[in-house]
């Protein structure tokens, strides 16, 4: 009965407190963490204090309980399981903050002359300064915690879009009109940087309009919102995005229409020249991106300068009128403002993207703050009210999420505090949003309380992928008791890894350890 005591008593009861040790919250978030190289590992020079010796101790438990939970049991670890076991939880092997255990796994196998496994000496020499991010991964304390069952759903409802074949390409700028209507591809990424990426997420595209709650997240970010908005309103404008219109204070309506787009980009370092200025955002945006593919479609800048006649005519309307900061040269926003709808990204680093938004201005799979609180506040509440062109009042009832559309196709989602979702696929309606886009992000909410009010008392239930299901947390309690009677050791070491309570009772009060007692299992001891 020791082995089940020490679980329970030592293992299972040290995890949640040195996790929380470590952040100072029940469960360390993983987007938080990074590489945890301020932590004592075994191996480092003596510690000096008691608390370093029991963070040591606890680092030395969780390696053990890390490697018998993936290897389920067995003195040897394949590598590719141990990766699987990763993937199944959506971090990928290329995540920035596995870099160090992902380089160490890399020179242990190219050293290993029995093929690609270790034993567990060489797992903790690889995992030791990633433990508690692995740990976290695998004990499913991510966003998401069954990320498998959530992606199926993912999956079903991108193959029932696919079946949508309404729309037309844009075809007012003839670099788009060029675009494939058969693209069709959905990314989504955790605020703990899960990831999940279905269709033609690795394309490149242009983001167009859903640059623009991007440049004024950057202008909050650096000048704040009175200044910014001493230049535009933050009202819906009821008229089409390129509208030749002003508000009754003779400012651009929001930064989500033409002229409000093309005035951010006369605010944003107004002392640099093009260059540093164009720089300065492709980096910005980059950081967001997490360093993933951000690029510049010089094709599309040029056929946008060419056929661009309304946004010159807006231009020149708003210098008329004084909308622009004293000393701004027109044109030149206007040359900026193209050259930020031609941005590229893909769907997986715009999915990166909007979780940064998702999370507060922290990228998170970097855990760099790219963007204040405040600026990533201010423009969900804009992409909320203004970013679904004329489609915004029924985009805000029927989802209830901030977005914002482009005409390339693209729809940048945002679950705040959950996941950031990239859409893209060409064919537009009549409004100019993508017709695929707008069915899955309507069939997502449908299926997920992710709308702002689904919250509300007596509201219909949904799913619910932050929380594991009731079933499943039943079945755990049955799953607990029948290791205990069969004296299944590796699946006891897997449920005290989970943080699951040993301590559970069935119906008739009886515990793992009662189970295991009653059935003699001397090799428990």
């Amino acid at each position: 009965m020791l082995f089940l005591r020490r679980l329970t008593a030592g293992d299972l009861r040290t995890l949640p407190r040195f996790l929380a040790s470590v952040s100072g919250k029940e469960h360390v978030p993983a987007r938080h963490l990074g590489h945890d190289h301020n932590i004592g590992m075994p191996g480092e020079a003596a510690p000096h204090n008691t608390e370093q010796i029991t963070c040591n101790s606890v680092l030395q438990r969780l390696s053990n309980l890390l490697f018998y939970t993936v290897s389920e049991g067995q003195e040897q670890l394949p590598v590719y399981k141990f990766v699987n076991s990763l993937k199944a939880n959506g971090i990928l092997t290329s995540d920035p903050r596995l870099k160090d255990c992902m380089d160490m796994l890399q020179q242990t196998v190219q050293e290993l002359a029995t093929g690609a496994v270790m034993d567990r000496e060489m797992f903790q020499k690889c995992v030791q300064s990633n433990i508690v991010f692995l740990t976290q991964i695998v004990c499913k304390k991510l966003a998401i915690p069954d990320f498998e069952q959530f992606t199926l759903h993912v999956n079903r409802l991108y193959e029932n879009a696919s079946a949508l074949d309404k729309g037309e390409v844009a075809n007012y700028i003839p670099q788009l009109a060029k675009s494939s209507p058969e693209r069709w591809g959905v990314s989504l990424c955790t605020v703990d940087g899960q990831r999940h990426s279905i269709g033609d997420t690795g394309v490149p595209f242009c983001l167009q309009s859903c640059v623009k709650p991007l440049k004024y997240s950057i202008a909050v970010n650096d000048l704040g919102t009175d200044f910014v908005h001493q230049h535009m309103g933050k009202e819906p404008s009821g008229n089409r995005f390129n509208k030749l219109s002003l508000n009754h204070e003779g400012k651009p309506h929001n930064p989500m229409v033409n002229a409000g787009a093309i005035v951010v980009c006369s605010l944003i370092k107004p002392s640099t020249n093009k260059a540093e200025k164009f720089d300065y955002i492709m980096q910005s945006l980059k950081n967001m991106a997490g360093n993933e593919f951000v690029g510049f479609s010089n094709a599309t800048f040029q056929s946008e300068k060419e056929t661009g006649d309304r946004n010159y005519a807006i231009g020149y309307y708003m210098k008329e009128k004084k909308c622009f900061p004293s000393g701004i040269d027109m044109i030149s926003a206007l040359d900026l403002y193209f050259q930020l709808c031609s941005i590229e990204v893909t769907c997986e680093s715009g999915s990166v993207i909007a979780a940064t938004l998702a999370n507060g201005g922290i990228c998170p799979i970097t855990g760099q703050r790219v963007l204040s609180a405040e600026a990533v506040r201010n423009t969900l509440s804009l992409m909320h009210s203004c970013g679904m062109y004329d489609f915004s009042g029924q985009f805000a009832f029927h989802v209830g999420l901030p977005a914002k559309s482009g005409v390339s196709g693209a729809i940048l989602l945002v679950v705040p505090n959950v996941m950031g979702v990239f859409c893209w696929s060409p064919p537009l309606d009549r409004i100019g949003n993508s017709v695929r886009g707008i069915h899955f992000c309507q069939e997502l909410v449908s299926l997920f309380n992710f709308h702002n009010y689904d919250n509300l008392r007596h509201c219909v239930r949904k799913l619910d992928p932050r929380k594991e299901r009731s079933e499943a947390q039943q079945k755990t309690v049955v799953n607990l008791l029948f290791a205990a009677y069969s004296g299944d050791v590796s699946a006891l070491r897997r449920f005290a890894l989970s943080a699951m309570d040993m301590e559970q009772k069935d119906y008739d009060s009886r515990t793992a350890l009662h189970v295991a007692a009653a059935e003699e299992f001397n090799e428990l001891r």
